[in-house]
């Protein structure tokens, strides 16, 4: 901290290019997979995948986060197999007709990690926090890959069951403190953080996490918030993931206005107008 001001890393090297975050930047939600909570199923094939890839480039997403494992609450495990049938061949496309696109995959298992890794993802986005596969992090360290560290507990089987914190933005200030720590001894350069909003976390709890988001800066790592369509979003509105794109624009604001370097959305255009009108 300097003058009052907490400095933070604010580039990437994602695959041997810089991806700059001093001005924040929008990370594009695909999920392949046919039961997400908002878009399940709408992007499943490779064609409508691909498609909906070039709308949200051209609405200027940095980055595209292709997810075969839906981590809703309650989602069913998917298994090996079918993660790696559902992420790998669009990996493999969106890396071949978007060259200079940065390509991120959602994903908790170091195979799946390592073979898209291998088609052309540069960034490995673990909501587990390479706690549901300990072959995780020394994975990430010898592909010399980003990597989004999440906070979270159990699994989407479970999580909602483990709500738990004494002081939960302390605790969650430990956790990063101590992950990062052993990410680097690793050999780990490019790591993110994210809170994990609604993982593990009470849509109160979640609230409260992004409105102390600037706390998280102590860290000195660029900060990605996930919240689009969240259940803390349309719940508080009386609302669905459906109708819920008005509320994320406004708390996509408040993450902006709070420090986050990355927004991980649904909707890209909207997310970069906000961030455009904010900095």
């Amino acid at each position: 901290m300097k003058d009052g001001i907490f400095y933070t890393k604010n580039t990437l090297n994602l695959g041997g290019h810089l991806l700059d975050l001093a001005r924040p930047a929008v990370m594009g939600i695909l999920n392949v997979t046919p039961d997400s909570f908002h878009d399940g199923g709408r992007h499943k094939t490779l064609d409508k995948a691909l498609a909906q890839a070039e709308v949200m480039l051209a609405q200027g997403a940095a980055m595209i986060d292709v997810g075969g494992y839906s981590t809703r609450p309650g989602a069913p495990d998917v298994p090996l197999d079918e993660e790696l049938a559902r992420v790998v061949p669009i990996v493999k496309t969106l890396g071949k007709k978007f060259p200079k696109a940065f390509i991120s995959v959602d994903t908790f298992r170091a195979e799946v990690a390592r073979q898209a890794v291998a088609e052309g993802a540069v960034l490995v986005n673990d909501v587990s926090g390479g706690q549901l596969d300990p072959a995780m992090w020394p994975t990430v360290a010898e592909l010399k890959v980003g990597y989004v560290l999440m906070h979270s507990r159990g699994t989407p089987q479970t999580m909602t069951q483990l709500t738990q914190y004494e002081d939960i933005l302390n605790e969650l200030l430990d956790y990063f403190q101590s992950a990062i720590a052993q990410l680097q001894a690793l050999g780990c350069r490019d790591v993110v953080v994210d809170p994990g909003l609604g993982f593990a976390k009470t849509a109160e709890q979640s609230h409260f996490l992004l409105h102390h988001l600037h706390y998280l800066k102590l860290l000195h790592q660029p900060i990605l918030v996930g919240l689009s369509r969240k259940s803390m979003v349309y719940k508080k509105l009386g609302g669905t993931p459906e109708t819920a794109l008005n509320g994320t624009t406004a708390l996509h604001a408040v993450a902006v206005q709070q420090g986050a370097a990355l927004l991980r959305a649904h909707d890209v255009r909207e997310a970069v107008e906000v961030i455009k009108l904010l900095t």
